[in-house]
């Protein structure tokens, strides 16, 4: 016999009002619809039969409603949350009291109200995450985390020097913003600050800062990103250990300083970040030179150049003035005055050498002129000698050569004169000249 589902006109498995029911949810049509309450029953049917479940959360919202108490519990990671219904007796079980902010895990179970269609999550224990527990699974994300390079110093960004632009991400007007926008401007008045506030724990720290972090770190005019936050106890920091904004300031392409000011428990923020700095002070410090010590460098530096240059003139002028103080240069003529009667010397003798050689040329002349002048025919001449010439101007050296009567042109050792031959005279072996 089908069985029969109270508030329902009839049984499953037969008609109402004469209609036969459909068996299953996707045979319904608009002309033979379930009764809503066969629905409100397969639902709780269906989900009575889920298993229950093991969830890890963070406490947002805690009331009290005399047996029940009801919380939200949200995710630790992302923006998610979910109501849960907790009897007393079995929040009393957890021994210490849960208050919101408190890092849990509970078993649920799905209930559905057919009354009220309703779908509400029942906790059938809960229980509060120890802190021996929170830092074994941070110690093991480390390690996870460490052996994929995340820490690897290779991997860290070098700071500017000075940064033109620095984003600042922390708490809506907390100490950290005002301690490190005070001391840094106190060590460098002109720098300017790209300030975003949010939340800095709780479950909505992850969200609020990767989000900013993504935001500065597109932006092309900021040169250095600082994540700060005043210290607190290790539950408030949980946040700064978070996978995902672990990873998010590892993949940054903006240098990423850590200040969050716990030395105790330093969170994995500390790791991955390119500078970690003990307290915002601290960041402030570290990220922007000192105005004032720069200034003294420069003067030390200007100092020291004018120094260094004194010395290099000094010593310049020591090696020049050591140059000067040399004879050749104390008096140029002295070294002039050698050379000149160097070259008088010279001259002197070049001249007697030159006299010497044309005397000795002369003598030679003379010499070679007394040899031409003994042969000379003038010489011939003079001792009573004389020559007879043709009218052509040619030496007669024969008798045959002219005639009675010629004309002949004579030349005596001073002088000439014409002559007619009157006679001639073959010549005899006697009076012909010797054979040379």
């Amino acid at each position: 016999m089908a069985q029969r589902i109270s508030g329902t006109p009839g049984t499953l498995g037969e008609s109402v009002d004469g209609q036969e029911l459909a068996p299953t949810a996707g045979e319904t049509t608009a002309e033979n619809p379930w009764p809503l309450s066969l629905l409100s029953s397969k639902m709780k049917s269906y989900i009575d039969r889920m298993s229950s479940v093991w969830i890890e959360g963070q406490v947002v919202e805690l009331n009290h409603r005399g047996k029940a108490s009801y919380l939200t519990l949200r995710d630790t990671d992302v923006e998610m949350s979910l109501p849960v219904q907790i009897w007393k007796n079995v929040l009393e079980r957890t021994g210490a009291p849960l208050s919101e902010g408190s890092h849990v895990v509970a078993n649920l179970k799905a209930d559905f109200w057919t009354k009220t269609g309703r779908l509400t999550m029942r906790a059938n224990d809960i229980r509060a995450v120890g802190l021996g527990e929170l830092l074994a699974r941070l110690e093991r994300l480390k390690k996870q985390l460490g052996a994929e390079g995340l820490f690897d110093p290779n991997r860290k960004l070098r700071l500017p020097f000075l940064p033109n632009r620095i984003g600042l991400i922390t708490g809506r007007d907390s100490d950290a913003q005002k301690d490190v926008v005070r001391n840094v401007h106190l060590r460098w008045p002109a720098a300017e600050f790209e300030i975003r506030n949010c939340a800095v724990q709780g479950p909505d720290a992850v969200p609020g800062v990767m989000k900013n972090l993504t935001e500065l770190d597109a932006d092309p005019q900021i040169d250095i990103i600082i994540i700060a936050r005043g210290g607190g106890s290790m539950e408030d920091l949980l946040p700064f250990s978070n996978e995902a904004l672990v990873r998010a300031v590892s993949n940054a392409n903006t240098p990423v300083v850590s200040a969050i000011g716990h030395e105790a428990d330093r969170p994995i923020l500390d790791e991955v970040a390119d500078m970690r700095a003990s307290t915002p002070t601290d960041a402030a410090k570290r990220i922007v030179p000192d105005v004032a010590e720069e200034s003294m460098n420069l003067l030390r530096a200007r100092a020291e150049l004018e120094a260094a240059v004194n010395r290099i003139i000094d010593r310049e002028q020591e090696m020049l003035t050591a140059v000067r103080s040399r004879p050749v240069l104390a008096e140029p003529q002295t070294l002039v005055a050698a050379h000149e009667e160097q070259l008088r010397l010279i001259r002197r003798r070049s001249l007697q050498a030159t006299t010497t050689h044309i005397m000795q040329g002369q003598t030679e002349i003379n010499h070679l002129r007394s040899q031409a002048r003994s042969l000379s025919p003038l010489r011939t001449l003079e001792r009573g000698y004389a020559v007879v010439q043709s009218d052509d101007g040619q030496a007669i050296r024969d008798s045959a050569e002219v005639s009675t009567g010629a004309s002949v042109h004579v030349r005596v050792a001073r002088g000439r004169f014409d002559a007619e031959v009157t006679a001639v005279q073959e010549s005899t072996d006697d009076n012909r000249a010797p054979e040379q």
